[in-house]
């Protein structure tokens, strides 16, 4: 048998950790991993003696995951940064799947099968609406009204940017006023819970239950474990699911999502853009973008029964990939845009994922992020800034002109875009500067921006061009340096996926970089991709086989303490033995392939078969070379605490078997402990808001 190794944390003590000193007992806070190398979280422990029954690892390749429960649809929300929308499928009819029906409200030339991912909150915090309908409302308030109102959008970028995201992280509100992030995404899922229901319900003729339903919600892949784990709690606090029946509830990475999606597309439903092949009789001559817009129309025409039909077979772009053959899916959004390299496992065209999500915020945000830097440089940050805080609905109003003047933007145009004013913007600055906007614009020495008697902003297409050419160049230097790498060198295809894909500008700049290596296909409903491969992946969730693992995973333990190797500061002595206190013992390394369903197993034994509560902590780090749980970077992220009290009567061998799994592969992680003798386990899922 290996080296005698203690798992700390198996202590024999109820409550708070104990640890002898002196012959008498002191009680010690040893819940937190120290930051300090010298101090060591295991010396507070209690009693550690445990050793392995096997000390190896034990891999399942993909134990089958079970899945008891039926449930009657599938609904799939897609929760994005600046629109959202659900769909869904009757597990009867899985070729069907049903986008949402119309939100009231909308705007002329902007796709409303979505609606803005914008939330409105009464003086009393009280929840109003969301989408078109919170916008609108908002609008119309008067403007010192308006001040009381909490009013909220592009709030989901907030789990991209904070690094300490917690369940009590803040967000503001267009007054400046602070609100619960999670309070906000539990209305927003409520509020599409209770769309969803409503509309089931009307389609059945009877009231449709939340229990018949699986639900799905999309989130980016590059999104850090906490910022997942979040967008979980929100949904088990506006009663989509619940921790004790957490199978309810599906986490989909959008661009696998997108993957599964992709795989069915017939090629009438796709835009090849490489020059290589001609799809739906447009060549790589015709102007990039011509065939999608004649799509779209095709789309339009077709809105009306917002039904689509997917065959229960492979497409034929996808038939064309071979067993290893690899593919890239660019997710590009209005946050973030997520970049994931996939392999086909035949013969059932599963997916692996070769290389992990990399990506950043470089959504179609970015875009209005330079047109407000762009106001900043004509009218002044002091005045912009101001009339953000003063008349809040009248910015929204000026950020809608200027989205639907953002999506007529193409490589090609000529004429000049034209943005409407709001006159209270003209109003204020006047106000505020004592002279005209007018005047502002000669003064300010911006040439392509020019003054229309009509009260707009008349923008020249470079103009408009020069706002995109940041945040598609941060796309095209991420996308270069992913084709860098050995793994993604010999891709086949570049899917072309999310709401920012429409834009022909990013079209361009993704056919003129990668044109030449691989093949670059765009779906032609490719604001809706996400949201229908979502719905597939909640029919049929093990589609997606292998994994790349975000973060390595382990417990802490003692091992033997070895002269040389071991830091003398890790050095604890008990009852004659030397121990390695902190050393960090790795379950899986972050990057490795992990199969869908795939358990790790461990089994320890306590020293005194009295022990009757056993505590294991569990430490992850984005590192791959962790040795000690005290590293830099470590954190705690779960307890599994098993209580064997009430066994005693129980028939149990001189040696304990204490089982430990950890079950990966999904988008959340679950760990379970098991004696093995009484059959009594405990379950915890790794938790990074509460550590």
């Amino acid at each position: 048998m290996m080296e005698s190794v203690g798992v700390y944390g198996f202590c024999g003590c109820k409550g708070k950790s104990k640890i002898k000193r002196d012959s008498r007992w002191e009680i010690t806070a040893a819940e937190t991993a120290p930051t300090s190398a010298y101090s060591s979280p295991a010396r507070s422990l209690g009693d550690t003696g445990i050793t392995p029954l096997s000390p190896s690892h034990i891999l399942n390749d993909a134990d089958p995951v079970s899945d008891e429960q039926t449930f009657l649809v599938v609904v799939a929300i897609d929760f994005g940064t600046t629109s959202s929308g659900y769909a869904y499928s009757f597990t009867k009819e899985p070729e069907c799947i049903h986008v949402m029906r119309r939100w009231e409200g909308g705007d002329p030339g902007v796709s409303n099968q979505k609606t803005p991912t914008t939330i409105l909150l009464t003086p009393d915090r009280k929840f109003h609406s969301f989408g078109y309908a919170a916008r609108d409302f908002y609008h119309d308030l008067d403007p010192n009204e308006a001040k009381q109102w909490l009013y909220l959008e592009k709030f989901k970028m907030k789990l991209h940017t904070t690094g300490d995201l917690t369940t009590d992280t803040d967000l503001t509100a267009a007054n400046g006023k602070k609100v619960k992030a999670l309070e906000i995404f539990t209305h927003a899922l409520q509020h599409f819970k209770e769309q969803a229901l409503k509309e089931l319900s009307d389609q059945a003729g009877s009231d449709f239950e939340n229990s018949d339903v699986r639900w799905v919600i999309t989130v980016p892949a590059i999104w850090k474990q906490p910022a997942k784990q979040f967008m979980r709690e929100a949904a088990y606090q506006a009663g989509l699911a619940s921790p004790e029946n957490s199978e309810q509830l599906i986490i989909a990475l959008e661009p696998e999502a997108a993957s599964i999606y992709c795989r069915k597309l017939r090629l009438h439903q796709m835009i090849e853009l490489s020059s290589k092949a001609v799809v739906n009789g447009y060549s790589a001559s015709d102007t990039v973008g011509a065939g999608f817009t004649q799509a779209k129309e095709h789309v339009r025409r077709n809105r009306q029964s917002r039904t689509f039909l997917v065959e229960n077979v492979i497409g034929e772009i996808w038939s064309e990939l071979e067993e290893g053959d690899k593919y890239v899916v660019v997710d590009s959004g209005g946050g973030t845009v997520d970049l994931t390299v996939h392999q086909i496992r035949l013969p059932e065209g599963h997916l692996k994922e070769l290389y992990k999500a990399t990506g950043g915020p470089y959504g179609s945000l970015g875009v209005d992020y330079e047109f407000e830097k762009l106001l900043c440089k004509i009218f002044g940050d002091d005045f912009i800034e101001q009339f953000k805080i003063k008349r809040p609905a009248a910015w929204v109003d000026l950020m809608i002109a200027f989205e639907s003047r953002k999506r007529a933007a193409a490589p090609d145009r000529t004429n000049p875009l034209n943005i409407t004013l709001p006159f209270s913007f003209i109003d204020y600055y006047k106000k505020f500067r004592g002279h005209s906007v007018e005047h502002a614009l000669r003064k300010s020495n911006v040439d392509f921006v020019k003054w229309s008697s009509q009260g707009m902003l008349r923008m020249s297409p470079d103009a408009m061009n020069a706002l995109f050419k940041p945040t598609i160049d941060s796309i095209i230097e991420h996308l270069r340096d992913l084709f860098q790498k050995p793994e993604v060198s010999t891709v086949k295809f570049l899917f072309l996926v999310g709401g920012f894909a429409e834009a022909p500008l990013l079209q361009q700049a993704v056919q003129a970089a990668f044109g030449d290596k691989c093949r670059i296909i765009i779906p032609q409903d490719v604001g809706l991709t996400i949201l229908k491969g979502a719905v597939l992946f909640g029919l049929d969730p093990a589609v997606i086989k292998v994994r790349r693992s975000p973060l390595t995973y382990g417990v802490g333990v003692l091992n033997r303490y070895v002269e040389g190797k071991h830091p003398p500061e890790k050095l604890l002595v008990k009852d004659g033995t030397r121990w390695c206190t902190d050393v960090f013992d790795k379950f899986i390394s972050a990057d490795q392939s992990v199969a869908l369903g795939e358990l790790v197993k461990r089994s320890y034994t306590p020293a005194k078969p009295s022990q009757l509560v056993i505590v294991i902590h569990i430490y992850s780090s984005e590192q791959d070379d962790v040795s000690f749980i005290t590293d830099p970077g470590v954190r705690k992220c779960g307890t599994l605490r098993l209580d064997l009290t009430g066994t005693s009567g129980t028939a149990v061998p001189a040696r304990r078997e204490i089982q430990t799994l950890m079950q990966f592969g999904d988008t959340e992680i679950k760990a379970t402990a098991v004696d093995v003798a009484t059959s009594k386990s405990v379950k915890v899922g790794i938790d990074f808001l509460n550590y």
